[in-house]
């Protein structure tokens, strides 16, 4: 080893490795970085020069041009070390940049030549190849920053568009929600982190803040005299969106913002329970449904065993003749599990509570992301406070879902009978079967925009191996009785059409 104690490619593998190991961030368990970081410098071996850059690019922290580092590229793009298969430029970016890294927040550098999105035989390992990345559209205008957290702002934010990388994948993807407050295991924190005065008397405000109505009394009602939470700014985008955690102090501060304000979506009486929830082991439902009253707008569902009711849903108590080992260890690791929260006419915030994450399927956040409704899993870390359903957006989205399903079966009809002339019209079929899709939207689809799904400990989609929610071990279903009160109005307005002959 050289007199500075950086080892050359020339070096053995264990003085390279453990001179490696000591830049690692921490966010893998020093067994699986070790093997890691072996089976790369074994590979190298032969392309000292590789092995060289990657030492130069490791131990100076990418201050120095380094060469692409490359390995063959595996059958299925993945590499398996200890057992866990993952992509190998994530895995090293993981390794010694960003403990937290999710795969499809990298973007290569022009100059790398081998990077993973090229499809190349050979693939660049070379953590500064890379950068980490966030979805354009963020608007960081007005945005204002607590003196106690410091701002470190990393290369990494790149807001060039990630196309690249969502067309590989399959149409579902995972989208991560971290925690905005720095962790142990955070190595950057997000320039947009906006958390609440302590004092309570208010909040920064940007063009993503929101002010949630809170209920004041046991009566659920929404008018100008009651109270309301203060706001809780958001930083929402594609790929990560981080939300300070407020803290639970037990009551409201009143905000004079007249944006608070607003009317009631409907003048019908609130429902006895704000919602009902459903606990699924794989697809089968466990135990009865959990009503939560609008006289507890914060209700925890987690993994211990009180079977009193009431604001808690404790699932560990709930018992299935068939579950199984799988499920019966993923249930062990729910723990604090996470708190619901309803504010204002029905809108709705979710907190980790749980020492692992939950994955959320939610139209909201799949609409601020810029994606269509159904098209992401939204994973939400320990700790991290976000929104994941408006009541107000559901409501216009049901709206406009019934006047395009009701339009589209006019003219459905109507081209069947043929009474739509038009270049490409055989008899009408023709635009019959271009009208079919929109004709078919029926109550069971507008019914899911009233439903919140979120599994615990498990994901599912293209980066585990479960495709669906119900192969997940543990997840409920949450029903949003307002949302649901709304849509029996919007179909109710809808007129009837006339009863069509069934032959």
């Amino acid at each position: 080893m050289s007199i500075t104690n950086t080892p050359t490619s020339n070096d053995a593998c264990l003085s390279i490795v453990h001179s490696l190991m000591c830049h690692r961030q921490g966010g893998e368990s020093e067994s699986f970085a070790k093997r890691a970081i072996e089976s790369l410098v074994k590979k190298l071996k032969e392309k000292k020069d590789e092995l060289d850059s990657l030492i130069t690019a490791i131990t100076t922290n990418g201050a120095h041009p380094s060469k692409c580092v490359t390995i063959q590229r595996t059958l299925d793009g993945r590499l398996q070390v200890a057992g866990r298969k993952g992509f190998p430029h994530v895995v090293y970016a993981r390794l010694w940049r960003w403990p937290d890294l999710h795969k499809n927040e990298l973007k290569h550098v022009k100059y790398c030549q081998y990077a993973f999105d090229l499809k190349c035989d050979n693939v660049c390992v070379n953590p500064y190849h890379y950068e980490r990345v966030v979805s354009p559209g963020i608007d960081l205008s007005g945005l204002t920053l607590s003196s106690s957290v410091p701002l470190l702002v990393k290369d990494e934010y790149d807001y060039e568009n990630q196309q690249s990388h969502s067309s590989s994948e399959s149409h579902l993807q995972t989208i991560q929600h971290p925690p905005s407050r720095p962790s142990p295991h955070d190595s950057f924190i997000n320039p947009a982190l906006l958390p609440l005065s302590e004092g309570g008397g208010s909040a920064s405000t940007s063009a993503f803040s929101t002010i949630s109505a809170g209920p004041s009394n046991p009566n659920p009602s929404w008018s100008r005299n009651s109270s309301f939470s203060p706001a809780v700014p958001q930083h929402q985008n594609g790929h990560l969106q981080h939300h300070p955690p407020m803290p639970h102090t037990g009551h409201y501060w009143p905000v004079t913002n007249e944006i608070a304000f607003q009317p009631p979506i409907s003048n019908h009486p609130a429902p006895e329970y704000w919602c009902s929830i459903a606990y699924f082991e794989m697809d089968v439902q466990v135990g009865e449904t959990f009503k939560v009253p609008s006289t507890c707008p914060t209700v925890t569902v987690d993994g211990y065993v009180d079977p009193s009711g009431g604001d808690r849903f404790c699932l560990g108590q709930l018992s299935n003749v068939h579950r199984t080992e799988n499920i019966e260890r993923a249930r062990l690791h729910i723990g604090k599990g996470m708190q619901l929260e309803c504010k204002g006419e029905g809108d709705v915030w979710v907190r980790c509570l749980s020492d692992h994450a939950v994955f959320v399927q939610s139209y909201y956040l799949d609409r601020e992301a810029g994606r269509a409704p159904g098209d992401a899993v939204h994973k939400i870390y320990p700790s991290a406070y976000i929104k994941v359903f408006d009541l107000r957006q559901c409501h216009r989205q049901m709206q406009q879902q019934a006047a395009t399903a009701q339009a589209a079966a006019a003219a459905q009809a109507a081209a069947v009978a043929g009474n739509i002339p038009g270049p490409g019209s055989v008899g009408g079929i023709a635009p019959a079967i271009s009208l079919s899709a929109a004709a078919g939207i029926g109550v069971d689809d507008l019914r899911r925009l009233c439903i919140l799904r979120m599994s615990f400990v498990k994901g599912w989609g293209p980066d585990y191996p479960r495709q669906s929610i119900k192969e997940t071990p543990c997840w409920i279903e949450i029903h949003l009785h307002r949302a649901l009160q709304l849509l029996d109005e919007v179909l109710h307005t809808m007129p009837i059409a006339d009863p069509q002959p069934l032959d």
